[in-house]
């Protein structure tokens, strides 16, 4: 296994307040790690998360809510289809989302293959928008860590400013914990000044527990993000599942001082379910995670709602829905 350039501790691992990050030398440190964590109640946490969908967001609020959801979302297009055309339009809206209106924050980055990178970073000089770029063999995480490594540094020498990785979820399902660690510690090593996410595609792990240990599989590995998917499974983020992530990152930085974001992506369409989202991030991690810095919406379509919705407020009447472009 590779080690961590962290602060030392003992073999018996024991998280506790203020504990700092373990260094992570053996896989046995790193099962004891994952060993020490809670279960999680599944029934109790499907319980909250729909309780706090319940919540409704006040008329004076919705507007600054709308505003930062825009704020956060990670503009996305992960199609084979994908043209240089498509690219440019998607970065003309990340930039100025509704040309109409200045006030409009920009999105937070654009996403997409590492071969669009160094096109999107010429469209989008001079602004705010990050390019984030999908590598390691996306969207499977199936290839070797030599060709994994390679897909980063293509993408890093084309510009991009963060990096959102798949784990092998194969190797994790199968015990390989010490494979899936290797690789995030790779990754994490080449990244530079990037941003590193890490996707656990949470659709395909089972189990809520699974959830909880292969994201603090991937922070201890250095993730500066978690990511709940791909998008390209049948289940992609739910809000059960991102509780739990939020849940992990939370004890995370309470445990070692370190805080991870937390990215959700696939089948989010529309405002009012990412207004329910910001609503478990604050009711769960806290106020402090509520900026682009610290959480994510993956998203396509979902920028179009969040337009529609902060118009409606402004005339008190629903938009038609090809007031927006479709990119």
């Amino acid at each position: 296994m590779s080690t961590t350039t962290l602060p030392t501790t003992g073999a018996q691992v024991r998280l506790g307040p203020g504990a700092g990050v373990p260094t992570v030398e053996t896989e046995g440190q790193l099962r004891s790690i994952l060993a020490s964590l809670s279960g999680v109640d599944a029934v109790g946490a499907e319980a909250r998360a729909a309780r706090l969908a319940t919540r409704s967001i006040k008329r004076a609020t919705k507007w600054a809510a709308l505003d930062l959801a825009i704020s956060m979302v990670d503009l996305t297009t992960l199609e084979g289809a994908d043209t240089l055309g498509r690219v440019s339009s998607l970065c003309a809206k990340a930039r100025r989302p509704d040309p109409r209106d200045p006030s409009i924050p920009s999105v937070a980055a654009v996403c997409l293959y590492p071969d669009l990178v160094a096109h999107a970073r010429e469209r989008l000089e001079g602004s705010t928008v990050k390019v984030a770029a999908v590598a390691t063999a996306f969207p499977s995480g199936r290839a070797s860590l030599a060709v994994k490594l390679a897909d980063v540094r293509d993408a890093l020498d084309a510009g991009a400013d963060e990096i959102d990785m798949v784990i092998d979820r194969g190797a994790f399902l199968s015990g390989r914990l010490g494979q899936v660690f290797d690789e995030v510690v790779a990754v994490k090593s080449i990244c530079g000044d990037a941003h590193l996410k890490v996707i656990l595609e949470t659709g395909e792990l089972v189990t809520l527990d699974n959830v909880r240990r292969a994201s603090w599989l991937a922070m201890l590995g250095g993730a500066d993000f978690i990511k709940t998917s791909t998008g390209k499974v049948g289940v992609s983020a739910t809000p059960t599942v991102a509780l739990v992530m939020l849940e992990a990152a939370r004890d995370f930085a309470e445990s070692t001082g370190r805080l991870v974001g937390v990215k959700v992506a696939g089948g989010i369409r529309r405002s009012k379910d990412a207004l329910r989202y910001l609503v478990i991030v604050n009711e769960t991690a806290g106020s402090a995670w509520l900026t682009p810095d610290l959480f994510r919406f993956g998203a396509s379509s979902l920028l179009n709602d969040l337009l529609a919705q902060r118009l409606m407020q402004r005339r008190g009447v629903y938009v038609r829905p090809d007031e927006f472009s479709g990119d």
